[in-house]
C-alpha cells in the first residue's frame, strides 16, 4: 500500500512538473489595437519566420487560399461599421484571408473565425468583403510576417501585409466625420434626459434634494415618452424634499405608467409610498 501511495505521489508530482514546461513558439501570437479615426481596431495573428525558407511561390503557393500567418485565424475586429476598399463592412470580428498573387493579392474578411488555418468547407456566404490588390516588391528582406497600419488620413488608414520582400496593402475607411458631428452635435444641444437623471439620482444620494429636484425635473421634461421610473425616482425626491403633494402626484404618475407597462414592482413601491404618504 506504501508503495502504491508513493508511486502516485510521484507521478502526480512528475504530471505538475511537465504541466508547467513553457517553451518558445516558432511562430509567436500577436496583438495590435490601433484607433483609425474615432474607430477601435484590433488585429490577432502569429508571426513565422522564414528561416531560410523561400516563402511566396512555394511555402505559400500563389493564388492559394492562405491562412495569412500561422496557427489559428488572423483576426480583425472593428468597434464600428467600416469600409475595406469600399465595400461597406459591419461592426465586429473576421478572419482574414489572403491569396497571394505574383501582381496582386485577393484579401478576405470572411465572418467565421473559429478555423485553425483555413475552412474545411468555404462558404461563400461567410464573406463579408473581398478586395484585390497590388502586391509591391520591397528592396530588402523581412524575416518576420509583419501585420502594421500605415497611411493615416482623419478617416482611413491602411493595413499593411509584409513578409520576404512583398508587401500588400488594403484600405480601411471609418465613419470619423459622422461619429465627430454627431458627438459636437450632443455636447451643442446639452445634457440629455439621462444625463438629468444620473445627476438627479446623485444629488439625492448626496443630499442635495434642491438639485435633485431641478435636475428629474429636467429629466422628465426632455424625455419624449413618459418613464415610470423616472417619476417614481421624482416621487422620492419630492418626498426627500419636504413636497409631499408633489411626491405623491408623481407617484401616481408612475404607478399608472407601471401599470401600463406590467411592471408590478413599481405598481407594488408606487402603491406602499402612496399609502406611507396618506394619498387618497
Amino acid at each position: 500500500m506504501k508503495k502504491i501511495v508513493l508511486f502516485l505521489f510521484a507521478a502526480t508530482l512528475s504530471f505538475g512538473i511537465e504541466a508547467q514546461v513553457k517553451t518558445p513558439q516558432p511562430s509567436p501570437a500577436s496583438k495590435i489595437e490601433q484607433v483609425i479615426g474615432l474607430t477601435d481596431v484590433a488585429v490577432e495573428y502569429s508571426r513565422p519566420s522564414m528561416r531560410g525558407r523561400t516563402i511566396y511561390g512555394n511555402l505559400v503557393p500563389f493564388d492559394k487560399l492562405w491562412r495569412t500567418g500561422a496557427n489559428k485565424n488572423t483576426q480583425i475586429t472593428f468597434s464600428d461599421d467600416v469600409k475595406i476598399e469600399g465595400k461597406e463592412v459591419k461592426k465586429g470580428s473576421y478572419a482574414i484571408f489572403t491569396k497571394p498573387g505574383k501582381e496582386n493579392w485577393e484579401v478576405i474578411f470572411y465572418s467565421d473565425t473559429e478555423n485553425w488555418g483555413t475552412p474545411r468547407e468555404w462558404d461563400d456566404a461567410k464573406v463579408a468583403a473581398k478586395a484585390t490588390v497590388k502586391a509591391t516588391a520591397i528592396p530588402f528582406k523581412v524575416e518576420t510576417f509583419t501585420l502594421m497600419f500605415s497611411d493615416f488620413t482623419m478617416d482611413s488608414a491602411k493595413l499593411n501585409f509584409i513578409w520576404e520582400s512583398t508587401e500588400a496593402a488594403v484600405k480601411i475607411e471609418v465613419p470619423a466625420k459622422k461619429m465627430a458631428l454627431a458627438s459636437i452635435e450632443k455636447v451643442m444641444a446639452g445634457p440629455s434626459s439621462g444625463d438629468h437623471y444620473r445627476a438627479a439620482t446623485f444629488y439625492k444620494e448626496t443630499g442635495d434634494f434642491a438639485k435633485a429636484k431641478e435636475h428629474i425635473d429636467k429629466a422628465i421634461a426632455s424625455r419624449k415618452e413618459p418613464a415610470f421610473w423616472m417619476h417614481r425616482q421624482q416621487s422620492l425626491i419630492y418626498a426627500k424634499s419636504g413636497d409631499k403633494a408633489g411626491a405623491i402626484k408623481a407617484a401616481q404618475t408612475s404607478l399608472a405608467l407601471a401599470e401600463k407597462a406590467g411592471n408590478a414592482d413599481y405598481v407594488k413601491m408606487n402603491k406602499d409610498s402612496l399609502a406611507e404618504w396618506g394619498a387618497k
